[in-house]
């Protein structure tokens, strides 16, 4: 009688966990949503009011956002982000999946440790090389201060890339590898027509992790820049904020605009994004 009870009920209760379930995460949405609509609210206010906290619904304006790139030569800080972020995502790409087939793929003698040796530099936080990249990039044969490739190089080998992309590509079945070298290619041609093209999911996700650590990188775009032409957005918002007075509703502007790039590019791979994780290993599962 009671087991029959239970069979009746549980559809109820698991529709009734379900519902509970998804209103916890709707709120913990709202709840992180707070912050970007507290911005998007400041950057549409005068400064005047914004800082006399007295406006309403009729006061809001759009000038904000062109006196923004008035105040500062913010458009030239978009086009620095965005050839920084490019340019470190496929660099990144290119050398972490290599490394990675190489250490998933191929047999050598090492192969664990060295690969345990290079995972453990992720313990080594950047502020302890970044002194030493800026003496090198600074040198007088390689002249990368304040250049494009000053600021893309330094972020172009990442040992959580190789790891992420490592992880993938073991779960794809070896045997496709003998077949392929059984018809006589080499391990370049393996990496470049059969792994890559199946590792888009993987792909996608280190590009938005890469492109969004690239774009809102602050540090060394400080250190490595010395002029306006080539700094970034994170100095240009940075420069809103001065030490007696802050242009707050310049700031959220900046913020808003600066913003755009990266929830484009997640929204477009959320799909491959989830999947990517998941078959990577790090989804939990």
């Amino acid at each position: 009688m009671a087991t029959e009870i239970i069979r009746i009920l549980k559809p109820s209760i698991v529709r009734g966990g379900n519902l509970w379930l998804h209103a916890v995460l709707m709120l913990g949405s709202l709840v992180m949503l707070i912050p970007f609509l507290v911005m998007l609210t400041a950057s549409l206010v005068p400064k005047e009011l914004l800082l006399s906290r007295n406006f309403g619904w009729a006061d809001l304006t759009l000038a904000n956002y062109p006196e923004t790139f008035r105040a500062i030569p913010f458009a030239r800080y978009y086009l620095n982000s965005m050839i920084v972020s490019t340019g470190t995502v496929l660099l990144q790409i290119i050398t972490a999946s290599l490394a990675a087939f190489a250490f998933a793929r191929l047999r050598f003698r090492g192969r664990e440790p060295l690969f345990l040796l290079y995972l453990a530099t992720l313990m080594i936080p950047f502020q302890v090389t970044m002194i030493p990249n800026f003496i090198l990039t600074s040198r007088r044969y390689l002249n990368l201060h304040d250049s494009y490739l000053g600021l893309i190089l330094p972020s172009a080998f990442s040992v959580f890339s190789v790891f992420l992309l490592r992880q993938y590509y073991r779960g794809i079945p070896m045997e496709m590898d003998e077949a392929a070298r059984m018809d006589g290619a080499t391990s370049a041609r393996i990496w470049w027509q059969i792994i890559m093209p199946l590792s888009g999911p993987v792909l996608a996700t280190l590009a938005i992790f890469n492109f969004n650590a690239a774009w809102n990188d602050f540090l060394w775009p400080l250190v490595i820049t010395r002029s306006v032409e080539m700094k970034t957005i994170p100095i240009g918002l940075a420069s809103f904020q001065g030490q007696y007075n802050t242009e707050w509703h310049l700031l959220m502007a900046g913020s808003v605009i600066a913003l755009l790039p990266v929830l484009l590019i997640y929204i477009v791979g959320q799909k491959w994004f989830v999947r990517g994780i998941t078959l990577s290993g790090m989804g939990g599962r």
